[in-house]
């Protein structure tokens, strides 16, 4: 019997599996594809290796929520491309991203406005950032469900930012109506692009604490690892086996069973046995596996966050050197009108592989990723040539906008391919085809987000559609906060099994002496708290 199991290996399932394995638990993940990645993960072609999802790292140096990872992992840094911004294309302008932050100040007012109000509005962005950034790298948690939690998070904040608390309840919208900036076209397409990308919502729904750290996130430093998200775990793998972990591919999970201390976990490849268990997967996916309890807890919680699911089109290219030369940057953002909604290319990220990164590309090549938010409605129910035709035109729309900032891309492509909704219903099994978790609003965000324990002793849930939600810095975070609740609940059960163990009437073997173990109201508190994917189609 394995202390934990782990089901699902993308970054957050991984993340915290290598935690326990390095804290000394016995831990196996489950993956049900033939290599770990999930929506953070990668696939190969011709020579060429493509992100699917996530491009780059967030705050994966020294000091950050990635760097205290690697070094609580024992993994030394990754090697990479350290990103010094990018840029965004406005429709009447180009404005660069600077991640070091005096460029970054003097940039946004000469390209976006220096009135009192633009200089108040940055000012409050900052301070916002700077405070919830710090919090985040001390492990704070949410949802708050005991005065316990009240006081771990004010003393993270600090007495001085603790009056940025009233913002809890405000949108980034709201802010820009405070300051009479609502109807700043460049300003507004700017924090739409940013907020849709980080927290996958739009101006007038984003929680403004939420939507600060997204604006700011260059900041807080982007690493793209030499070879892309194929570099990066291919380390990370290593790192997890070196320290004993037990890694499944192509195991899918397909029920899970019993209580703490004694779950069964029913896969294609056998069963298993663990003491408590780690559900990363959408949270949508964990009620179908998971024990009646589970599925009960989370029930209110699918329903509320139907309608918040989104998706995701994606352009692969496999490109000559020569298409992407001429620019000091290789990660750009385009916006391409003002009055429209976002997705759909209109905001779509360019990602280009580092010269020289012969991970990524073969020698004079390079990786190119085209990628845009889309609604998932239009992608269902379609027929087999409405479903072609659809795909062609985004991909074709995408190719054709990237062209902006790269006139000759694609013109001689080694690979050209292009991923849709359907693509992550297929080959990860994203329920819809929907990525990133829900669009985050004051609804279902934060206080009100899913939690790690959702009150069924042993059984946790870590990922995307969890708090703190999307992107590879919020799955770290969470796997931090879930690893130190299940090493809590595995030490306090240590301790209660030898005491019950020498009770005249109890025995650990019946189930009367177990169940006073499985009742325990300990971790219900939040702060104890079938192929590969190598072929896209």
């Amino acid at each position: 019997m394995h202390d934990v199991a782990i089901v699902g290996g993308g970054i957050a399932g991984m993340a915290t599996a290598a935690r326990l394995q390095a804290r000394g638990l016995s831990t196996i993940v489950f993956e049900a594809h033939g290599q770990p990645g999930g929506c953070a993960g990668f696939y190969r072609r011709k020579g060429f290796a493509f992100d699917v999802g996530a491009t780059t790292l967030v705050d994966f140096e020294p000091g950050g929520v990635g760097g205290e990872l690697l070094q609580s992992i024992g993994m030394p840094p990754i090697a990479g491309e350290p990103l010094p911004g990018y840029v965004a294309w406005l429709p009447d302008r180009a404005v660069t991203l600077h991640r070091d932050s005096s460029m970054w100040a003097e940039e946004r007012l000469r390209m976006l406005g220096d009135t009192p109000a633009h200089c108040a509005l940055w000012r409050l962005l900052d301070h916002l950032a700077d405070a919830f950034w710090a919090a985040s790298r001390s492990g704070i948690k949410l949802p708050m469900r005991h005065p316990s939690d009240l006081a771990h998070a004010a003393t993270l904040l600090g007495l001085r930012n603790l009056p940025l608390a009233r913002y809890i309840t405000w949108t980034l919208g709201d802010t820009l109506r405070a300051f009479d900036l609502r109807d700043d076209l460049p300003l507004v397409g700017l924090l739409a692009m940013l907020v849709e990308d980080t927290v996958h919502s739009t101006v007038d729904d984003a929680p403004l604490i939420n939507a600060a750290l997204g604006i700011t996130i260059r900041g807080a430093g982007l690493t793209r690892a030499s070879g892309g998200m194929w570099g990066f775990w291919q380390q990370f793998r290593a790192q997890y086996r070196a320290l004993g972990g037990d890694l499944r591919v192509g195991a899918a999970v397909e029920r899970i069973e019993g209580r703490h201390g004694d779950f069964t976990l029913v896969t294609r490849r056998g069963t298993y046995a663990a003491r408590q268990v780690v559900c990363a997967l959408p949270a949508q996916l964990t009620a179908q596996i998971a024990p009646p309890s589970v599925r009960a807890w989370l029930a209110p919680y699918l329903e509320r966050d139907e309608g918040s699911l989104g998706g995701a089109a994606v352009v692969f290219l496999g490109v000559p050197e020569a298409e992407v030369a001429g620019h000091a940057f290789t990660h750009h953002q385009l916006l391409q009108e003002y009055g429209q909604p976002l997705g759909n290319g209109n905001n779509m990220f360019v990602s280009v592989s580092a010269p020289g990164d012969l991970i990524s590309a073969p020698p004079g090549h390079r990786a190119v990723m085209l990628s845009t938010h889309c609604e998932l409605a239009p992608w269902e129910r379609l027929s087999a040539d409405d479903y072609v035709a659809r795909k062609r035109d985004i991909g074709e729309a995408l190719l054709r906008y990237a062209r902006r900032v790269y006139p000759d891309l694609g013109e001689n492509a080694v690979v050209y391919e292009v991923a849709t909704p359907h693509t992550y219903a297929r080959y990860l099994h994203r329920p819809r085809g929907a990525v990133g978790g829900v669009r985050q609003s004051l609804a279902n965000t934060n206080q009100h987000a899913i939690p790690h324990m959702l009150g069924v002793p042993g059984f946790w849930l870590v990922g995307d559609t969890t708090w703190p939600g999307l992107g590879t810095v919020a799955c770290v975070l969470g796997s931090r906060i879930v690893a130190d609740g299940v090493i809590a609940a595995a030490r306090s059960r240590r301790r209660l099994i030898p005491r019950l163990a020498r009770t005249p009437t109890a025995s650990t073997s019946s189930a009367s002496a177990a169940e006073p173990i499985y009742a325990l109201p300990l971790p219900l508190r939040a702060d104890r708290t079938p192929s590969s994917q190598s072929h896209w189609r």
